[in-house]
């Protein structure tokens, strides 16, 4: 599965405190209902064939993830990672454990920020 999205927020906008406790923002949670989202559509894409759960059943899964900046020099690269993960993973109905292999790549592209993802299966890994 390949998807291009938007940036996710930055780690100081993904969460805020409500009453002591730490909360996904409300930055956070469009962006994980917009993941949500783009991966329904790219399922309703695929050709017919066995389903997404029955190709993943026991599968270790590999997450490659490409941030493109604005700047190289404003984000952490690894400040969207999980977010991401666990948008995709809730929009799939998986646990984010069967994610044993993760790429992450900072690159630059100030007239198009953007993240592109791809989830491959990693079957030459130990489940």
């Amino acid at each position: 599965m390949r998807l291009v999205l938007p940036l996710p927020p930055s780690i100081n906008h993904q969460y805020a405190t409500v009453q002591g406790r730490r909360v996904l923002s409300s930055a956070g949670r469009r962006f994980k209902a917009l993941v949500g989202q783009e991966v329904l559509c790219a399922l309703a894409k695929r050709k017919s064939g066995p389903s997404l759960g029955q190709m993943l059943d026991g599968i270790p899964l590999a997450l490659d993830l490409r941030f493109y900046f604005e700047s190289e020099l404003r984000r952490d690269i690894d400040g969207g990672l999980k977010i991401t993960q666990d948008a995709v993973c809730e929009a799939l109905g998986l646990n984010d454990n069967r994610i044993v292999e993760v790429t992450l790549r900072k690159k630059r592209d100030a007239a198009a920020p953007r993240l592109e993802l791809s989830l491959r299966l990693c079957p030459h890994a130990a489940p």
